[in-house]
């Protein structure tokens, strides 16, 4: 569904991605793990066209959209893609409800009309009901995450953009959003690519798994196969060690 050919992004005089290769597939999910700095949030929002790529291709079913200029081409792009925000990025003043459709109006047809029925449908695909009404100041962090899928998901999105869909929640919480990930490839087919730094979910929800290390693809295999990896620099990830060729003072 997804290719991306020698794919490289510079800020500055820094370059953080050197020439990425990877092919994604319709109706997987595909995660992306490495340490902090190594260029995973800035490869999907490269994919999303939220950045420039300054070399290289993404060709999304067949169509190049590496250059695309057009305002509009942009937008029919993005209406194929939901993102979903570490943070959540729910908008304080607006009800639960109001955040859920809050994209139906920029970005579909849909008559403002059914905009509640999809704001109910959308949060029970994610297991809330009856909240519309309440603020995202009243909700938990896992409620919160969830109300910002179920945003996601309002739109009817082809792909999924997961940045760290379980940082900061507990064990509990963090295992429902993995079901929810599933759950959604599953019911709705859609293709995921899920950014995390927990290896207990990576290979919970994954089938495909990409170890980015100083911009470039160290590994990528599916989940079982890099569970066994004898790569040095996805093995002392998979680890958690200390030692090996992934040293502190590039991680940061």
């Amino acid at each position: 569904m997804i290719e991306i050919k020698n794919l490289q992004k510079h800020f500055g005089d820094k370059q953080i991605l050197r020439g990425v290769n990877l092919n994604i597939k319709e109706g997987e999910v595909t995660t992306i793990i490495g340490g902090s700095g190594t260029g995973k949030s800035t490869l999907i929002k490269c994919i999303i066209r939220l950045l420039e790529p300054d070399g290289g291709n993404i060709i999304v079913n067949g169509y190049d959209i590496t250059h695309i200029k057009s305002q509009m081409a942009l937008a029919n792009l993005r209406r194929k893609f939901g993102y979903l925000f570490q943070e959540g990025a729910l908008f304080d003043s607006l009800t639960v409800g109001e955040n859920v459709v809050f994209g139906l109006k920029y970005l579909t047809d849909i008559p403002k009309a059914d905009y509640a029925k999809i704001a109910k449908e959308k949060l029970a695909l994610v297991g809330l009901k009856d909240i519309e009404h309440l603020k995202p100041s009243e909700l938990s962090g896992g409620m919160k995450k969830r109300v910002s899928l179920a945003r996601v998901l309002a739109t009817n999105p082809k792909v999924i953009l997961y940045d760290e869909p379980t940082s900061g929640l507990d064990p509990i919480m963090s295992q429902i959003i993995n079901e929810l990930v599933l759950d959604l490839k599953h019911k709705l087919g859609v293709t995921s690519i899920v950014i995390t730094h927990d290896m207990k979910s990576a290979f919970e929800i994954s089938d495909t798994l990409v170890m980015l290390y100083n911009g470039i693809v160290e590994l990528a295999a599916p989940a079982e196969k890099f569970k066994k990896t004898k790569n040095p620099y996805a093995k002392q990830f998979i680890d958690g060690s200390s030692k090996g060729p992934i040293q502190m003072q590039i991680r940061n």
